[in-house]
């Protein structure tokens, strides 16, 4: 049976973390709302949905072949290993994309070790989420965030997510899928909540990149929100991180609407990505002029 089409109550002995995630992403039988649900208001359905592309290094061609509880993870939500791409051998390409996409506002993401696994990595591998609905986002990362700590588990030493081009050390990915797990958990039990929400934002989104004009998002989409573009005013990094994160978490627990219309913003489709990218957002960009 192909992966996603498995029926209602085939999950009977997952833990309670995946059992929710497997709800949430329509892989068991319907259920009403989770308790804390974020209310991320859907906009118009895009014709493009977004993709997660998780990149992995390893030490040698065993990261091709992962264990079977690791590939039932992956099977279980609907993600895929692209056998197309991935490889027995080093990517000379490797070190300089990690180079660029080490995540840069969080103190110590990465460390020389991090750095040197990908100097020293021999096989690379690629798994692919299905397209995601975008009241589904949230969950599917969060499921792409298990895949990960799972993978890192299993022995792989670097990891990317390649939709916003973004990459963490590995402690600091067993540190982001901690949070989604305590932030999934709630007065009332297990809920896809805006705190997991932006466990996965702070996992798969890379900020701030430097545009002509404005200081930008990339990777919101993988959480259902729109980019933050902030105009650069020349106060730094760390004052349009602490704008982006404000405006995110509003959205994530306000919903998109009700941030948008209570700060007087608006969503702009005008974007620099092409449809068939893995960074284009379907949910448009919301600038922030001052």
């Amino acid at each position: 049976m192909a992966p996603g089409s498995r029926e209602p109550g085939v999950f009977h002995d997952v833990d309670p973390i995946r059992r929710t995630l497997l709800k949430a992403v329509g892989f068991l039988a319907p259920h009403a709302a989770f308790a804390g649900d974020a209310p991320v208001t859907e906009m118009q359905a895009p014709a493009v949905k977004p993709r997660h592309v998780l990149c992995f290094l390893g030490k040698d061609e065993s990261l091709l072949h992962p264990p079977k509880d690791v590939v039932k993870t992956i099977e279980d939500f609907g993600f895929e290993i692209d056998r197309t791409y991935s490889q027995a051998k080093p990517d000379p390409h490797m070190p300089r994309s990690f180079s660029v996409c080490w995540d840069r506002v969080f103190p110590l993401a990465w460390t020389a070790a991090d750095e040197q696994a990908v100097v020293n990595h021999k096989s690379v591998l690629y798994v692919l989420s299905p397209p995601m609905d975008q009241q589904k986002t949230v969950a599917y990362s969060a499921a792409a965030l298990r895949i990960v700590e799972e993978m890192i588990e299993a022995g792989a030493t670097a990891v990317k997510g390649e939709s916003a081009g973004v990459a963490h050390g590995l402690e600091r990915w067993r540190n982001l899928a901690d949070q989604a797990r305590k932030g999934a958990t709630t007065g009332q039990g297990l809920a896809v909540t805006p705190a997991l929400a932006k466990a996965c934002r702070l996992a798969f989104a890379k900020r701030p990149l430097s545009g002509e004009r404005y200081n930008e998002t990339v990777g919101y989409h993988l959480v259902g929100l729109p980019e933050v573009y902030v105009a650069r005013a020349g106060d730094g990094d760390w004052g349009t991180v602490m704008i982006m994160e404000e405006i995110a978490n509003e959205m994530a627990e306000r919903g998109i609407e009700a941030t948008l219309e209570a700060r007087k913003l608006a969503v702009s489709h005008e974007t620099k990505y092409r449809e068939d990218d893995f960074k284009f957002n379907p949910y448009g960009i919301v600038r922030i002029e001052a």
